[in-house]
């Protein structure tokens, strides 16, 4: 599908870049960039540079470069129509399409999540002013769920009727099933799926409505506590995380993201001010999960009984921590009480709770060492045993052997016995990662970057023979033609030019274009005279003597001008002579 140029540009030219990104990455102003911690690879300095002028970013340790829609496309993992559609919804700009076979199905995609939005409103507001939500409202109020909390969770009430909803909302009964608001019953009429429930609204990473999650009231004969929405065209389970709209500006700053079991847990942290909390959508954590919650943070604290997923969970975990460069602990709670009743009645215990969130394997091993006293000698080998069987799933052999030393104190038994079987039973090994390397900022990398920021300074003095490399020319070829222009020149170039108009983008040094141009010329002309071995002729002797000069007046105020202009031409000239 393509989008009306002039709409794009528009976007472009109404999107600040640093606005853009400061939700997700907080930026501090060094010189003309800013700068923050990258938020697509785990950092402790900040080397993630945004450039307002040229309205470009880069990250000099794990190499994210590109514009605003870029950034949005790799920050949501949106496609590049995507990013402009949601800029374009930010800064109120109507886009045209012009043509394309996903048209229709963009289109489509927004009137369900419009129609969802509208579902959403119609059960807030009849569980705040409806009758026959009474009993609803004080439910909640009894959970510590009512007023400003309902209101900003947008809690809502599904009447007890056939079709109420469906009705209120006239939509199709085609979109009302696509969506899983309604369904076609025996008596071919349309029927509202959600009846007599608290509605929980579900919306994307983004705050777009998608699904709902409708819990019974105490006392109810329906055996299904809670009923949540279909997978649909707008929800997949797999890759929703519910609560991430509202938590996950937090969750960038603290760089850490709690993960519930359910919405009334997610809600209870955020009332007890930890407000970086999510919950699984009515299914175990996937793959999918974590790589969405990495696009926000490093660091995974379980709010959950993580034994419960069994030994096959932790396989997945060590292999997801290793593959997203993820730090995942589990948060503990007192015995038999969830998030949602701490935050009611001891809401101090759950942010201690996350404060102490153990490592995963540790945490395994306490509740391991907690339920199997090691009262005699027999009880602490068989102790010793299932739990080097724990900690000899753990891939890293450097962690086994570490907690192999915590398994002997524990249980008596000589820790460099632990430590061997550790060594024998590890699945795997650490993986140094070589480190991202930037591109080179070879001879004239300076120029370059003023041809991008100070263009009307330095472009009369620069020509493609003052570059000694072939990136290097490439990437002054490419601003040139486009009148130093990123992101036009970005289309005609790939590799290591690219690479040099990226970073020259952000550029922050305080560079003079009068001394940058002056010895870009110098180290030209020295590097030409350099090559001559044989003297062709007498003109060519003489030709050279007044090149020398001219080198020599170029260090001089008054007569500066005159020596860049001739020795350009002279470059110029031998330029056209080797082609």
């Amino acid at each position: 599908m393509a989008i009306a140029e002039d709409d794009v540009e528009k976007v472009r030219s109404l999107a600040v870049l640093s606005d853009v990104v400061s939700p997700y990455v907080q930026l501090r102003r060094t010189g003309r960039n800013q700068m923050g911690l990258c938020p697509f690879h785990s950092e402790r300095s900040g080397s993630f540079s945004v450039n307002d002028e040229t309205g470009r970013y880069m990250c000099f340790g794990c190499g994210a470069k590109g514009d605003v829609f870029n950034f949005v496309q790799q920050i949501e993992h949106v496609d590049f129509v995507g990013a402009i559609e949601k800029l374009a919804g930010k800064y109120g700009v109507e886009l045209r399409y012009t043509s394309g076979a996903n048209t229709g199905e963009r289109k489509h995609r927004k009137e369900l999540q419009e129609l969802m939005e509208r579902a959403v409103e119609w059960y807030h507001q009849r569980l705040l002013e409806s009758p026959d939500a009474r009993e609803a409202r004080e439910y909640l109020r009894s959970r510590g769920l009512a007023g400003d909390v309902a209101r900003n969770f947008r809690l809502g009430w599904a009447p007890d009727d056939w079709d109420a909803l469906s009705k209120a909302l006239g939509a199709p009964a085609a979109m009302l099933n696509e969506v899983g608001l309604g369904f076609l019953n025996k008596a071919n009429r349309v029927q509202d799926s959600f009846r007599a429930r608290i509605m929980f609204p579900i919306f994307d990473e983004n705050g777009n409505a998608v699904a709902f999650g409708g819990r019974v009231l105490p006392g109810s004969t329906d055996p299904a506590k809670y009923k949540n929405s279909i997978e649909t065209p707008i929800y997949t389970k797999s890759r929703t995380l519910y609560g991430l709209n509202w938590a996950k500006g937090n969750v960038v700053k603290l760089d850490r993201i709690i993960v519930c079991e359910g919405y009334t847990d997610v809600i209870g942290f955020h009332r007890s001010g930890e407000v970086t909390a999510v919950a699984t959508c009515g299914t175990a954590l996937t793959e999918e999960h974590v790589k969405l919650m990495k696009r926000y943070a490093r660091n995974v604290v379980l709010a959950f009984d993580a034994d419960s997923a069994g030994q096959g969970a932790a396989e997945k975990f060590y292999a997801w921590e290793k593959k997203y460069d993820v730090s995942v602990s589990v948060a503990q709670f007192p015995e038999g009480q969830d998030p949602g009743e701490l935050a009611q009645n001891q809401p101090d215990a759950l942010t201690q709770a996350v404060a102490s969130a153990m490592p995963f394997l540790g945490f395994r091993l306490k509740r391991l060492f907690d339920a199997n006293p090691a009262r005699n000698p027999e009880a602490r080998s068989h102790l010793a045993s299932k739990a080097m069987d724990i900690v000899n799933e753990h891939p890293d052999a450097n962690v086994r052997r570490l907690y192999a030393g915590e398994v002997a104190s524990h249980t008596g038994l000589p820790a460099a016995e632990l430590v061997r079987v550790a060594e024998r039973g590890g699945k795997g090994a650490m993986v140094t990662l070589a480190p991202v390397q930037n591109a080179t900022d070879g001879a004239g990398f300076v120029a370059i970057a003023l041809l991008i920021h100070e263009w009307d300074l330095i472009a009369p003095w620069l020509i493609e023979e003052l570059f000694p490399d072939e990136p290097s020319r490439e990437a002054f070829r490419a601003l040139a033609d486009h009148d130093g222009n990123v992101h036009e020149s970005l289309q005609h170039v790939a590799g290591p030019a690219a690479d040099i108009i990226e970073r020259a983008s952000v550029y922050d040094g305080d560079a003079d274009p009068e001394v940058e141009s002056r010895a870009l010329i110098a180290a030209a002309v020295r590097r030409e005279l350099a090559q001559r071995r044989t003297v062709a002729s007498v003109e060519q002797v003489q030709q050279d003597r007044q090149v020398r000069i001219a080198l020599e007046d170029l260090n001089k105020p008054d007569k500066s001008s005159a020596a860049k202009l001739q020795l350009l031409q002279w470059l110029a000239a031998i330029g056209e002579g080797n082609e």
